[in-house]
């Protein structure tokens, strides 16, 4: 089943383009998802589980910082 997710990150630091940069380009560099981003959020496609499994890696990096972010996620699921 393919799913898009689409999500904003908000590292709360001063310093808060890096970390965002960071996990988009950790994302981009799973082969079998497609992403796309704009000024607003990022949108992530692919087979549930290539999704979900990726997100759970790169989230798990981002929040093991000291620094605290808040991630906002939307998902659309089923249809064709």
């Amino acid at each position: 089943m393919r799913i898009a997710v689409e999500m904003s990150l908000y590292p709360l630091t001063d310093e808060f383009i890096p970390p965002i940069l960071g996990f988009i380009e950790r994302l981009k560099a799973h082969p079998r998802l497609a992403v796309v981003t704009n000024s607003m959020s990022t949108q992530v496609s692919g087979e549930l589980d290539d999704v979900f499994d990726a997100l759970r890696s790169e989230i798990a990096v981002t929040f093991a910082t000291p620094r605290r972010s808040v991630l906002v996620m939307k998902v659309l699921g089923g249809g064709d």
